[in-house]
C-alpha cells in the first residue's frame, strides 16, 4: 500500500501591516458591500509584486489603491483612483499593469501615481471583473476574468494577449478563475478555480490553443485557492484564504509543505522576493498584513510585456 508522507508544516512571520494612516476604517464600499457581505472592511490587499530595488508593491481592492513597501516595511501610497484593483504585475521599470475589477486592464505610472486604461473591453462587451495575470517570456499576457461566478454559474474566463494585439479566448467554463502562474518550461499554465476548490492544469499547445485540462489539486473548505506561485523546481505554491494556509505542492500535487498563516485566515495573493527570490511573501487580506516564510528553492523570475519591436 502506497502512503503519502505528511507534510511539513510552519508557520510564517509577519513583515509588517498596513498602518492605521492608510485604514478606511468605518467606511462601506461597494466592493466590500457585494464580495464581503457588508462586514466592515478598512482595506483587502492583494496583487504582491516586486521591483527589481527590492520594493514590495500591493494593491486594495476596495478604495482603488496602490501602495509600495520597502525592505523595511515602509509604507508609501502611489496611487488611487474609481477602481478595484486586484492583480498586476510590471510591464516595464515604471508602469504597472493592473487588473481593476471595475475598469479591466490598467496601466499605473508608479512615478506619478497617474493611471491609465490598457484594455477596457473584449469586442465591445465589458469584461465580467479581471482578477489575476501574469507573463511568459515572449511577452504573452495570461489573465482571468472571474466577476461572480461560481459552480451557479461556471462561465468565468481565461484569457492570452499576444504581443501583437491578439486577444485569445482559451477557457470560458471556470468557476470563479483566480491566480494563474507558469510551469519553468511555460508548457503549463496553472489556474486557481477558485469556487471549484481546485487548481486547474491548463496544457499550452503549439497552435496557440488549450485541450485536455485536467484538476491538478483539489483542496477543500469555505473559500478555494486563490493566488498562485511556482518555484524554480516546478512546485506550485497555492495560496488558500479561508484555511489560512499556503500549499506548497510537487510535480505530483502533494503537499510537501503547509505554510500557515500568523495574521489571520485571509491569505489571498503569493510574491516571491528578497534575496535571491527565495523569500515567499503573502497577502493577509482582512487584516492588512504581509506575511513570509524563507524556503528552499527560488521562485520564478517574474516577466514583463515584450519590448516594442521584439
Amino acid at each position: 500500500m502506497f502512503l503519502l508522507q505528511a507534510p511539513q508544516v510552519r508557520d510564517t512571520e509577519l513583515f509588517t501591516r498596513m498602518p492605521e494612516r492608510f485604514r478606511r476604517t468605518g467606511v462601506r464600499s461597494d466592493w466590500a458591500d457585494a464580495n464581503r457581505g457588508g462586514q466592515p472592511t478598512d482595506s483587502f490587499l492583494e496583487g504582491p509584486v516586486f521591483d527589481e530595488a527590492g520594493n514590495l508593491y500591493v494593491t486594495d481592492i476596495p478604495f482603488g489603491r496602490i501602495f509600495r513597501i520597502d525592505a523595511q516595511g515602509d509604507w508609501a501610497l502611489i496611487a488611487e483612483w474609481a477602481g478595484e484593483p486586484n492583480g498586476q504585475k510590471f510591464l516595464n521599470e515604471r508602469e504597472l499593469l493592473v487588473t481593476d475589477y471595475r475598469n479591466g486592464l490598467m496601466v499605473v505610472d508608479i512615478v506619478r501615481g497617474s493611471v491609465r486604461p490598457f484594455l477596457e473591453r473584449r469586442h465591445s462587451e465589458r469584461f465580467k471583473g479581471v482578477n489575476d495575470l501574469c507573463f511568459d517570456r515572449r511577452g504573452n499576457l495570461y489573465f482571468t476574468d472571474q466577476g461572480q461566478t461560481g459552480l451557479h454559474d461556471p462561465t468565468g474566463r481565461l484569457y492570452r494577449l499576444r504581443p501583437d494585439g491578439r486577444l485569445d479566448l482559451l477557457l470560458h467554463n471556470v468557476p470563479s478563475p483566480n491566480g494563474v502562474a507558469l510551469s519553468p518550461d511555460e508548457r503549463v499554465l496553472y489556474l486557481a478555480a477558485t469556487r471549484g476548490n481546485q487548481v486547474w492544469r491548463v496544457p499550452l499547445l503549439d497552435d496557440g490553443g488549450v485541450a485536455k485540462v485536467g484538476a491538478f489539486f483539489t483542496s477543500h473548505g469555505p473559500s478555494g485557492p486563490d493566488g498562485l506561485a511556482v518555484d524554480e523546481r516546478g512546485r506550485v505554491v497555492v495560496a488558500n484564504p479561508g484555511l489560512g494556509v499556503a500549499w506548497v505542492l510537487n510535480a505530483r500535487a502533494e503537499p510537501e509543505l503547509v505554510l500557515r498563516s500568523c495574521a489571520g485566515a485571509s491569505l489571498t495573493n503569493l510574491a516571491f522576493g528578497g534575496p535571491q527570490r527565495q523569500t515567499l511573501y503573502g497577502t493577509e487580506s482582512v487584516s492588512g498584513s504581509i506575511l513570509r516564510a524563507t524556503l528552499d528553492a527560488p521562485g520564478l523570475p517574474v516577466h514583463r510585456a515584450a519590448a516594442p519591436g521584439a
